[in-house]
């Protein structure tokens, strides 16, 4: 396996005493933090300063916004000293870091997530972690996971789940159609293939290949929803199980089998479970897909950052014991499993790889 490009710079300090001192009381602060820059996105505030280049007031900002001039003078005051806003002659102006939470998309997307999945159930993480379950899962309601209860979020919870889902996922699926379909595949397995969108761009590239997406029944009904009508939804087939019931086995004569972040949704002894069974149905030909964001083997140290918060979403919310997960522990679950890894793809999208796996 590749070596992490942060190993480095994990291994030694990497902020002076003053920089420490600093960020210990931003972690202190968080979710104050976190709440108040939701709010200047929400309110507008951010946009307007940037559409405005030459700075507001704060009464300008109060007005435009339709707050007090309390509600826009606590707001700011928050944010120009966690430096999303700069202050020049009695006037307001966007910063680098507010500019970043206006514009770039995997920040909103993220700020969503964590503010309509994450935020109250975040409250039982401590109680997750010692139990092994989901215990912030109760602020929405009474199911073992949360994958069993997704048809029954309220509206804007699933909106943001599905938002951050398809958001790191689209972003790689041309480049993995080129991957997958470089083989010809006549016949694909989508693991947990959700509401379809993998199936449907595969069917949509080749109009040959049959795809049956193998996942909860209560999925595979929100599935057939959002393919109903499409291009290709007659090639595009469902077949209910749960995949943690170890007696279900994987069905059989599949050239290609695909798993789209799917296994950090399972404890390592889970993901062993479901590859054994993937790789008894495989014959000498077939080959596994598994595209995941390793947290290691990202480009940039900041979608590391990102990766190993995510994970405490699987502790807190999802199912209390997967995460997104260190490559080298997954190799070893491939490994475990009876397959080999024939090639691993890094690069695709906002971080994916593929590991790209055989019948040993």
């Amino acid at each position: 396996m590749l070596e992490s490009p942060q190993k480095e710079m994990y291994a030694k300090e990497r902020f002076t005493a003053l920089q420490a001192q600093r960020l210990a009381q931003e972690i202190a602060f968080g979710p104050i933090v976190f709440q108040v820059s939701r709010l200047m996105v929400k309110f507008g505030i951010f946009q307007m300063l940037d559409d405005c280049k030459g700075g507001m007031t704060m009464d300008e900002i109060a007005q435009k916004a339709n707050l007090s001039h309390y509600g826009a003078q606590v707001l700011l005051e928050s944010s120009l000293t966690i430096g999303t806003v700069l202050y020049r002659e009695g006037r307001f102006f966007l910063a680098k870091p507010g500019w970043f939470l206006l514009h770039d998309d995997m920040a909103r997307v993220n700020m969503d997530f964590n503010h309509d999945v994450n935020y109250l159930g975040l409250f039982n993480l401590e109680e997750a972690i010692l139990n092994g379950k989901p215990e912030g899962l109760k602020v929405f309601g009474s199911w073992p996971t949360i994958y069993e209860g997704l048809s029954q979020l309220p509206p804007q919870v699933q909106k943001s789940w599905f938002g951050f889902d398809h958001f790191y996922s689209d972003n790689s699926f041309e480049q993995a159609l080129q991957i997958v379909f470089g083989n010809h595949p006549r016949t694909l397995l989508d693991v947990g293939g959700n509401t379809g969108r993998w199936a449907t761009q595969c069917v949509k590239h080749d109009a040959e290949v049959n795809v049956t997406i193998m996942d909860l029944p209560q999925q595979l009904e929100m599935m057939r929803k959002a393919t109903a009508g499409l291009e290709g939804a007659d090639r595009i087939h469902g077949h209910g199980c749960n995949l943690l019931d170890e007696a279900t086995a994987f069905p059989v004569g599949f050239d290609a089998i695909w798993m789209s972040q799917f296994l950090d949704c399972f404890s390592e002894e889970q993901v062993c479970s479901i590859l054994r069974r993937a790789a008894a149905s495989m014959n000498a030909g077939s080959k596994l897909y598994i595209m995941e964001t390793f947290w290691d083997r990202q480009r940039f140290e900041t979608a590391s950052y990102c990766l190993a918060q995510i994970s405490l979403y699987f502790t807190a919310l999802a199912n209390g014991n997967s995460k997104m997960y260190y490559s080298d522990d997954m190799a070893r679950c491939v490994e475990s499993a009876g397959l080999s890894i024939e090639k691993i793809h890094d690069g695709l999208g906002l971080g994916h790889s593929i590991m790209q796996c055989v019948k040993r």
